[in-house]
């Protein structure tokens, strides 16, 4: 029963991953945070650094790091296949209905609709992640120095990732 409540959630979580997986934060959020509480509200946004800074797709690196740690091997398994499961029936299953019907007013009207939904959903996420990360003042002015180092320059992840922790090193310990 654990392992398939476990597929069901990571399976809504997939089926509703329009616009890729900042899009879909809020509604990882909701199933693993306060629906299952399989994560408190801080682990979650470990999760999402910890997903960030390794290599693949959010939804399937928290889905994994989830399924392991409520269920082991066999439930990070469970979670990445329930997170896939409905992206991989709906590209290998409807590709060539979309592809032929691309230019049609109904295709079209249904991406018109969904993009700005997706930009809705990412900003739902900023500040669902800016309430819990941005903790005092320090925090705020690391985050601001960040986005602003970004505005301005093509800075790797990676360079963020380390500069980000440097400056957490700087200014935590003053």
């Amino acid at each position: 029963m654990a392992f398939l409540r476990l597929f069901i959630a990571f399976l809504k979580i997939g089926a509703f991953s329009f616009g890729g997986g900042y899009a879909m934060l809020p509604l990882i959020e909701e199933e693993i945070v306060y629906i299952n509480q399989w994560l408190t509200h801080s682990e979650f946004i470990d999760i999402i650094a910890i997903s960030e800074m390794s290599p693949g797709p959010i939804a399937i690196n928290a889905a994994t790091f989830v399924g392991f740690r409520y269920l082991g091997v066999m439930g990070s398994i469970v979670a990445t296949i329930g997170v896939v499961f409905t992206s991989f029936v709906l590209v290998t299953g409807l590709a060539r209905i979309i592809i032929k019907y691309y230019d049609s007013y109904i295709v079209k009207g249904i991406f018109a609709g969904i993009r700005p939904a997706v930009i809705g959903l990412i900003a739902a996420a900023c500040v669902s992640l800016f309430k819990t990360s941005i903790t005092d003042v320090k925090s705020l002015l690391i985050g601001l120095a960040i986005l602003g180092i970004l505005y301005k320059t093509k800075l790797h992840p990676i360079g963020v990732i380390l500069l980000s922790g440097i400056m957490g090193i700087v200014v935590y310990s003053i």
